[in-house]
């Protein structure tokens, strides 16, 4: 193979052949990372010499092999990488901004946890409480149809997402949505208590909502039943405060307000989702925490 072939870094044809070295250099990357990508089907050596087995690649392919090392600085699982570089155009931008909110909605979320954990570790939880307003609304009974299921704390928010999504579209079927949905909790859920969580819609119609569950809701226990009428305290947080455990500190807040205020809780705390979670950035209100209280 003559010095043509491509260790020089300077002009090269896209065409040209480069050693597995050579191109390593020039995207300046590491060989072992080179047969990373081949492995996981992120770029693949133009050609494989089937009696050596080296591996050499197109210098044209060295904007590829850039775009993927960018894409991993930002800490992308090798599994999103593959979708960014095999969509086109305007779609590979989208995927990255859909990674992008995601993270950022993360980090937010940890940083809500870290003031809590503070919080907690300097015994001065109060002051983090301190953060939520708290009031209190009157609300009125409502037919609701539901779902409820024992869950763990991680694998709660995909079931609260798909439960509630079930329930809005039989909801719609039966006279239509006629409140915020909510999700109400009978007992803790966390890492180690299931619940169970009760995801619940308010509808307009209980004689077709009724009839629904008896044709359509078996499989998943899904009931009509009816929320009483009655007061909430409640905070109103954020979607990057919605995740677990920083939530903790808007039940937190919210109980320590209903001690303060002499009054007294009647039924179990409840999350009331009021907000489309998908065009909701992380700063963006979308979930009360609420207790019923008298």
């Amino acid at each position: 193979m003559s010095d043509g072939m491509g260790d020089r870094v300077g002009d090269v044809r896209d065409d040209a052949l480069l050693t597995i070295g050579a191109f390593a250099a020039r995207a300046r990357l590491s060989a072992k990372a080179l047969r990373l990508y081949d492995r996981l089907g992120l770029l693949a050596p133009a050609l494989v010499d089937e009696a050596t087995g080296y591996r050499y690649y197109r210098a044209g392919q060295v904007e590829r092999a850039r775009l993927v090392a960018l894409l991993r600085r930002l800490d992308m699982p090798l599994a999103r990488i593959a979708e960014v570089v095999h969509a086109d155009g305007d779609r590979s931008a989208g995927l990255l901004d859909a990674y992008w909110a995601d993270v950022e909605t993360r980090v937010a979320g940890q940083r809500t946890l870290v003031e809590y954990l503070r919080g907690r570790l300097t015994g001065r939880v109060s002051d983090v409480y301190g953060k939520f307003v708290v009031e209190t609304v009157d609300v009125p009974g409502q037919v609701v149809i539901t779902e409820t299921r024992h869950t763990l704390a991680d694998e709660l928010p995909q079931w609260i997402g798909a439960s509630l999504e079930r329930l809005e579209e039989a909801a719609r079927s039966c006279g239509g949505v006629t409140a915020s949905p909510f999700v109400v909790y009978h007992a803790d859920v966390s890492a180690e208590s299931d619940g169970p969580a009760e995801a619940c819609v308010p509808v307009a119609d209980e004689a077709a909502a009724r009839a629904w569950c008896e044709e359509r809701g078996r499989a998943r226990q899904t009931r009509v039943r009816t929320e009483p009428a009655g007061r909430l305290a409640y905070t109103r947080i954020t979607k990057a405060q919605v995740a677990y455990p920083q939530i903790l500190a808007a039940f937190g807040a919210v109980e320590e307000w209903i001690a303060a205020q002499g009054l007294t809780v009647t039924g179990p705390c409840r999350e009331v989702y009021f907000a489309d979670w998908e065009a909701a950035g992380p700063q963006d209100p979308v979930c009360d925490v609420a207790f019923p209280v008298r």
